[in-house]
């Protein structure tokens, strides 16, 4: 198993350009194999991974998500086969359809038929990048448009890795059964290694279904990470990310994240930190947010215990775990980098 981070590019986790050029540079030296860059309603992901790229030589660079909601197919192909060429051929395109509260709220798209849109999209996506006019119809996606004055295109410009790898943000079975369908990875975030474990059973479903070879689908857990011989501060270093997860990532009706708690067991919690987060805000959320969730849904404690939650993602099928970086300092998230480094080899 391979280790990752992510950038963090929204909320208190967030650094500067600068910051984040330090931290990359500091992650390929140590070895890291890939650094991700996050999309919610803030910093741009793409313009985000295109400056990293100029200044890092072999670290990979994923989007950890784009929503494809807030862009078309064939913009996130151009986008894609850019970055990839300004990084000679380093980048991994991750995807993911987000929720209603983002898609409605802020792109002004009804969240409908997320996965059968997710499917259309790749396709679309897949296409554009392999140089191929677009022509698609589809449930959701139809180009070029018909009865009208378009005409199928095709990208004026070539990616340097054929085929680019495209990854899926998945947390429920059909979703991941349809990232093991159609993808070259799964993503999955928040997910404890024991659950990874057992919804390889559906990424293994849909990879059969597509007549491919479940190995060929990298399996690349994405987990909020803090390491400390205090276990107790390295939690709380982790919670207010975790309760905004959990309290704030969606609606009362439809948050994907409270779902997930729910499926693993802890639904009277999650129930709570959500109610309190959207009553009263972050800090009761965080009030609310029991030790056990916080040790199951991210990678945080002391050394010896990381080191064997880092073997049992290794155990479970994770090809590469992604960290997502929570120290309050810069300095502290370079030492965090090191840290996960020597307990993962």
């Amino acid at each position: 198993m391979r280790l990752g981070f992510s950038i963090g590019t929204l909320g208190p986790v967030a650094a500067g350009p600068d910051e984040q050029l330090r931290l990359a540079r500091e992650a390929e030296r140590l070895g890291y194999e890939s650094l991700w860059a996050s999309e919610g309603y803030g910093a741009d992901p793409a313009t985000t991974l295109a400056w990293l790229a100029a200044g890092t030589g072999r670290i990979e660079l994923g989007s950890g998500i784009i929503q494809i909601s807030g862009r078309t197919a064939v913009a996130t192909a151009m986008a894609a086969a850019t970055i990839d060429r300004l990084s000679g051929g380093r980048f991994r395109l991750g995807l993911g359809v987000s929720g209603p509260q983002v898609t409605e709220g802020w792109h002004g798209r009804r969240y409908e038929r997320p996965l059968a849109h997710l499917r259309d999209y790749v396709r679309v996506v897949r296409t554009a990048l392999a140089r191929e006019p677009v022509r698609h119809s589809g449930p959701t996606l139809e180009l070029p448009l018909p009865d009208s004055r378009g005409k199928a295109l095709t990208l004026a410009i070539e990616p340097v890795r054929q085929p680019l790898p495209i990854h899926l943000a998945a947390m429920g079975p059909k979703a991941i059964s349809l990232a093991g369908e159609i993808a070259d990875g799964w993503l999955p975030i928040h997910f404890p290694p024991e659950h990874v474990a057992e919804s390889l059973t559906h990424l293994r479903a849909g990879a059969r279904l597509a007549g491919r070879d479940p190995a060929e689908v990298a399996v690349t857990p994405m987990v909020m990470a803090m390491v400390d011989d205090d276990a107790d501060y390295a939690r709380d270093m982790v919670r207010p990310m975790l309760a905004l997860y959990l309290g704030g990532m969606g609606s009362r009706e439809v948050n994907f994240y409270n779902r997930l708690a729910h499926r693993l067991g802890f639904a009277d919690a999650a129930a709570r930190v959500q109610d309190a987060y959207l009553d009263g805000g972050m800090g009761d959320a965080m009030e609310e947010l029991p030790d056990d969730v916080v040790d199951a849904l991210t990678l945080c404690g002391t050394p010896d215990r990381v080191r064997e939650r880092l073997d049992a993602y290794r155990k479970a099928g994770a090809t590469t775990l992604i960290a997502g970086l929570n120290a309050p300092s810069l300095d502290d998230r370079l030492e965090q980098l090191g840290w996960l480094a020597e307990l993962a080899s």
